[in-house]
């Protein structure tokens, strides 16, 4: 049977003590914040005592984490002058449940400031600060990942080819029939957008000049790259982080493997290898788009399309395209794999780092193929 929490005060023996007595349990929450608050206020009195307080716990019934807590929250609050509460006649069951379940004070953020302006700048240091941190991890976990293919290199017998192959047809493989049709659609909807403007100036013919030379140059590396870093980058995130988070990497650590070469260095070098011949793939479906609405649209007919296109373009404008691949392919594997190695404990972290695993690989990629592009220009290749 449940009793009511209660609190007495005790001066028989000439000194004074509150007496504790019920149940002190969550399933009376109401009574016993309310006589905790009557605790606290007979301890704190009226400012004029000076002598410590007793609390007499000998004669309490049950007590669980909720009356526990409540109880130190209200000697604590009630002794804040400095003077002292202690418990006494306690059972050592409730004793150990008392010191498990303190009552700490919870440390409030500073008040944020009021200039605005300051505050933007902090917050634009911050990220600067933040900005340079990451690419500072992102170059050590490049250097992780070299010196794991330099000493597979030296011991080739460590190579994971199966898991190579693996990572081939997943990302490569499996990775065509999208690739491919979304390279034909961008490669029709070049070419029409092209005839339409161009035909008004009675140089239609110039579209298979604009479709082959922007396809090779740029279009087809970097829309393989993009899908490839929604697709296999974030994969790659969110296998190494529920790895993590499983503790799979320290267990492989423990057996004495390496993460970098067992896990990592496969899907890099899958990317390396794949990413161009995706890149070719795209490159070919784009120009067949771009045929076929030259043909259907403009009347430029494939043996046409095909010759002027021949000389539109050479060896290097095909090479360029290629060229940026296994660049490409190198950030987006180095940035998956370093925000996987990152996740945390929980599924906010896996998801947050997913995200920004697709946000920085795409944004590097579009960098990268811009600087290269300046490259380019500035060689006159």
């Amino acid at each position: 049977m449940t009793t009511d929490p209660n609190v007495a005060i005790d001066e028989s023996s000439g000194a004074t003590r509150l007496v504790v007595t019920g149940d002190w349990v969550s399933t009376q929450a109401t009574a016993v914040e309310e006589q905790a608050a009557l605790l606290a206020r007979q301890l704190a009195g009226d400012g004029s005592r000076t002598q410590d307080v007793a609390i007499d716990l000998g004669e309490i019934g049950r007590l669980d984490t909720v009356g526990a807590w409540v109880l130190d929250r209200a000697r604590q609050e009630g002794a804040a002058d400095g003077r002292k509460a202690p418990f006494v006649n306690t059972r050592p069951d409730h004793l150990l449940l008392l010191e498990k379940v303190h009552y700490r004070e919870v440390e409030r953020p500073p008040a944020a400031g009021h200039w605005r302006l300051i505050d933007f700048l902090a917050s634009v240091g911050e990220s600067v600060v933040d900005f340079g941190r990451e690419m500072g991890r992102g170059v050590s976990f490049l250097g992780e990942v070299v010196a794991g293919l330099a000493r597979l290199v030296v011991h080739p017998g460590r190579f994971r080819f199966p898991a190579f192959v693996n990572q081939m047809e997943q990302t490569a493989f499996r990775s065509v029939p999208i690739v491919t049709l979304i390279s034909f659609l961008v490669g029709c909807i070049v070419a029409q957008q092209g005839i339409f403007q161009m035909q008004r100036f009675g140089a239609a013919m110039f579209v298979v000049d604009l479709t082959g030379i922007l396809v090779l140059r740029e279009l087809g590396v970097l829309l393989t790259s993009i899908m490839i870093a929604g697709r296999s980058g974030s994969a790659f995130t969110a296998e190494l982080g529920s790895m993590k988070m499983r503790e799979e990497i320290d267990a492989l650590r423990v057996m004495g493997l390496d993460p970098v070469e067992v896990l990592i260095v496969p899907r890099v070098l899958a990317l390396l290898v794949g990413l161009p011949m995706l890149t070719f793939l795209a490159s070919m479906a784009a120009l067949l788009g771009g045929g076929l609405v030259a043909w259907i649209y403009g009347g430029i007919t494939p043996d046409i399309f095909l010759a002027r296109l021949k000389a539109a373009i050479d060896f290097s404008t095909f090479m360029v395209g290629l060229v940026k691949a296994p660049f490409m392919a190198l950030v987006i594997g180095i940035i998956a794999s370093h925000e996987g190695m990152a996740v945390g404990g929980s599924a906010e972290s896996l998801g947050r780092q997913v995200t920004a695993s697709v946000v920085k690989a795409i944004f590097m990629v579009i960098v990268m193929d811009g600087l290269f592009a300046v490259f380019f220009a500035a060689i006159n290749f």
